[in-house]
């Protein structure tokens, strides 16, 4: 898998793939990060990649053909077309069926904007898709980049210590897309505060009854959305609708 990043400031990924569970996938290549500075291919003495926008306002805006000539050469190195991907509060939700979408391709050329926006221009003819990371901003999209990045990387065979690590996580289809549940280890009493009784029974259908009643309080009360995603989809069983009807509100 291989991500081609187009960004004005790839100084800031260095430290990225060099720390973490995930840097074992980047040092034996099982997923490729290639850099990219549009600055490379601007022209004149000052490699200027940005301008002032028609019709006034704040800010600068990011230059499309300097932008056209780097994502050219990146396609170029990676030996033809690919998604290419340009992080924005107008673009879709990043969710977890996304990144296991992601996961199983062969990975994109990803677009970090900075300033006031890029060119429009650019982006018609050649942004083949448009991600966020939620309803807020960034001063650039290279934190987005590496949140797509680590998230499609963490599912890739191997990368984890544990294969069935990402299988627990919060908005996993084997968790019936629910909220994770909490997670404790030793000592047992800490601050005055003991570890549930349930895990430490050693009942392995009590402790698995717990956690899926502690998913469903937690996402009951945080994202009230998901439990509906997963009622609709008929993932919630006789013992969950028990759970849900004693809270209150009851969902």
């Amino acid at each position: 898998m291989r991500f081609d990043v187009l960004t004005l400031f790839p100084e800031l990924f260095a430290p990225f793939v060099q720390s973490g569970v995930t840097r074992r996938a980047y040092g034996s290549g099982q997923v490729q990060l290639h850099l990219w500075n549009p600055r490379d291919h601007a022209p004149g003495n000052y490699r200027r990649v940005d301008d002032r926008p028609f019709g006034g306002g704040p800010g600068m805006v990011m230059m499309a053909q300097p932008l056209s000539d780097c994502l050219d050469a990146a396609l170029a190195a990676r030996g033809g077309a690919a998604p290419v991907v340009l992080f924005s509060p107008a673009g879709e939700p990043l969710r977890h069926a996304n990144v296991e979408h992601w996961a199983q391709g062969e990975g994109a050329v990803l677009l970090c904007g900075r300033y006031e926006g890029i060119d429009q221009r650019f982006i018609d003819a050649r942004v083949t898709h448009q991600i966020s990371l939620g309803d807020f901003v960034l001063s650039g999209g290279e934190i987005a980049a590496m949140a797509l990045i680590d998230a499609v990387t963490r599912l890739q065979p191997g990368v984890l210590g544990d294969e069935g690590s990402h299988v627990q996580d919060s908005f996993n289809p084997a968790l019936d897309g629910l909220l994770d549940c909490p997670h404790y280890t030793r000592p047992e009493l800490w601050a005055g505060q003991p570890v549930p009784a349930p895990l430490l029974s050693g009942h392995h259908v009590q402790i698995e009854r717990w956690r899926r009643d502690q998913r469903l309080r937690i996402t009951a009360e945080r994202r009230p959305e998901l439990i509906e995603a997963a009622r609709a989809a008929g993932r919630l069983d006789r013992d969950d609708e028990k759970l849900l009807a004693s809270l209150k509100p009851a969902l």
